[in-house]
């Protein structure tokens, strides 16, 4: 039987982060399953999934937790096997406006209210082509629940665009091959 783990963990950016997770899990046969990682600000930020075999699951959570020596701050969390889980109606959202404090408040509120759960969320404020403003741009996968009506999510939204003055774009992902 497998367990899976869920590692998050921020260190101080430097080369060989990833090589010296990813051979932390080697070296205890767990799988590194999927993962988001970036830099932000100087410091390297990731959250990742891994299986291991029931017996093996404890040896790897104590040789990640001894990762803190060399820096890395880590959380780790026991997960439910992943085929466990009902599968979820999944949609993108995308917003694109100008910058003003309040834009994510207002949105993941309504999602709230919703009952939709944010999957992933990738922001960006960058300066307009044309203008050189300030554009802010978001990109959230999200999983709404078996009895909402996507209609009444969408009018919701559409509400508070206008208050916000921002374009927003729901459908679903298109996959590319």
């Amino acid at each position: 039987m497998n367990e899976y783990l869920i590692l998050t963990v921020i260190a101080d950016d430097r080369p060989g982060l990833v090589d010296t997770l990813s051979r932390t899990i080697a070296e205890h046969d767990g799988s590194w399953l999927e993962s988001r990682m970036s830099r932000l600000a100087g410091k390297f930020a990731g959250v990742l999934r891994i299986e291991v075999a029931s017996e093996r699951s404890d040896a790897l959570e104590a040789a990640l937790r001894a990762l803190s020596a060399e820096g890395f701050q880590l959380q780790l969390e026991r997960s439910p096997d992943p085929a466990a889980i009902e599968a979820p109606r999944e949609r993108i959202l995308e917003v694109v406006g100008h910058d003003r404090p309040g834009i994510i408040a207002a949105l993941s509120r309504t999602l709230a209210v919703h009952r939709v759960n944010v999957e992933s969320l990738e922001t960006e404020r960058k300066n307009a082509a044309m203008s050189g403003e300030s554009l802010f741009q978001a990109k959230a996968r999200i999983h709404m629940p078996a009895d909402l009506d996507e209609n009444e999510l969408q009018r919701a939204l559409e509400a508070i665009a206008g208050d916000l003055m921002v374009d927003l774009r729901m459908g679903a992902e298109t996959k590319t091959a």
